[in-house]
């Protein structure tokens, strides 16, 4: 089996910092450390359109609420439905 972008020990170790983190205020701080605020708003922008498709919203109201583009609410939805789960159990959990 070839071994992914994930499964490098680097990718490991960055999951395994991220699964220790206790609360939104530790999360804030961690995720500001290690990302610019530009890959933090995507990754917002991303976390609300998963949440509007889970909901049914349609694309153009997305697109609206959002400002991104169909381009990256159609990848975010791909993820959603035929990715590895993690947004279905995220937003299962925070239901």
């Amino acid at each position: 089996m070839q071994k992914t972008v994930l499964d490098t020990t680097e990718m490991r170790e960055l999951f395994a910092a991220i699964a220790k983190l206790k609360t939104p205020r530790e999360a804030k701080f961690f995720l500001r450390d290690l990302c610019t605020l530009a890959e933090l708003k995507e990754m917002a922008t991303r976390w609300q359109i998963a949440k509007s498709i889970k909901k049914d919203i349609p694309y153009r109201k997305i697109v609206k609420q959002t400002g991104a583009s169909t381009a990256t609410i159609t990848r975010v939805a791909n993820w959603l439905h035929h990715g590895m789960g993690g947004y279905r159990s995220m937003l299962q959990r925070l239901k």
